[in-house]
């Protein structure tokens, strides 16, 4: 390996270290603990999932009704609107939040327009 991509390499794990320290990945991990913990979220995550599997199936074969359809989306606003599910979900959308600006930062400097940088018959 050359030493310019272990420095990346490295510059890469400082970053995932530095990202584990911010308010809005501690404050997912904390809500993902609660969801994970709680025996009546994880029913309601199950409910859920066999309600949408059993939809996607009944699609797949053709014969997926409004009711299928009404049942999952019952389900999904059930579970969405449980105080742990909810904080779990509002935790997730600011560590996505966090993610995407860190990730405009590192591409901003990268950012190349090739298009104006193309020679040949792309110019007029």
């Amino acid at each position: 390996m050359s030493v310019q991509k272990d420095r990346l390499e490295e510059l890469g794990r400082e970053l995932g270290d530095a990202i584990a320290e911010t308010p809005e990945y501690e404050a997912f991990e904390e809500a993902k603990a609660a969801v994970e913990a709680d025996d009546e979220v994880q029913e309601q995550i199950s409910t859920f999932q066999e309600r949408r599997d059993h939809y996607m199936h009944a699609r797949q074969m053709g014969n997926a009704t409004e009711e299928n359809l009404r049942k999952v989306q019952e389900a999904q606003e059930e579970l969405h609107s449980m105080p742990k599910m909810a904080a779990y979900l509002d935790a997730q959308e600011d560590l996505q939040e966090r993610l995407e600006a860190v990730n405009e930062a590192i591409s901003e400097p990268l950012a190349v327009d090739f298009g104006g940088e193309a020679g040949g018959c792309c110019h007029d």
